[in-house]
């Protein structure tokens, strides 16, 4: 049996503030509708979160917010650090890397299929293989999983295009890493993607 001890679940978010956030369903919908269904989503993905067995790390775009209703007692509260979203997110598998940590899982929180159980999958699958990815519609990727510090999955990636799943499968073949798929969910970024989800 693996440790479960040693897995690390890692949630990057934006700090929420009505225009700040879903800028494009903000285009059409409204930014206090795109605001609270931005709040929706996170409040979701907590939940599902919460559930899931092993360590959690909630990671903020600005600030570390101690009046959310984000529990600090089930997630430890850090600052996202660096000057592009993939910059960020080596930034924070490292930490967990060096902290011990030895199956690290990242999401975001505009996944309303996401689910403990889909989290868990990838922790078990990082026992066999290198990298897992939750492939998202928009050609992105709602998780991303490894046990192990792999850099290259972090640079020369167009990131928030549909070209990012693409290089980074680019990126884990020419590494010849072992990877594993997991389900193609849907992320809500604009209004289309509202309406097909339960959110809309």
């Amino acid at each position: 049996m693996a440790d479960k001890s040693k897995n690390l679940l890692l949630i990057f978010i934006k700090n929420p503030k009505p225009g700040k956030v879903k800028t494009r369903l903000a285009e059409t919908v409204g930014k206090d509708k795109a605001y609270q269904i931005y709040l929706d989503l996170l409040n979701y993905t907590i939940s599902e979160a919460m559930k899931v067995d092993s360590a959690r790390q909630v990671w903020y775009s600005s600030y570390i917010d101690r009046d959310d209703k984000i529990d600090e007692d089930s997630f430890q509260k850090s600052v996202q650090s660096g000057k592009d979203l993939g910059e960020k997110m080596m930034n924070a598998f490292a930490q967990g890397f060096k902290d011990g940590y030895g199956k690290i899982v990242i999401i975001g929180s505009d996944c309303p299929e996401i689910a403990a159980s889909i989290i868990e999958d990838a922790f078990e699958k990082l026992d066999e293989f290198d990298v897992v990815l939750g492939p998202s519609e928009d050609g992105g990727y709602y998780l991303l999983g490894m046990r192990q510090l792999i850099p290259e999955l972090f640079s020369n990636i167009d990131w928030s295009t549909e070209r990012v799943l693409q290089q980074t499968m680019v990126a884990i073949q020419q590494k010849k890493l072992t990877w594993h798929q997991l389900p193609v969910l849907n992320d809500i970024d604009t209004e289309e993607d509202l309406k097909k989800s339960r959110f809309g």
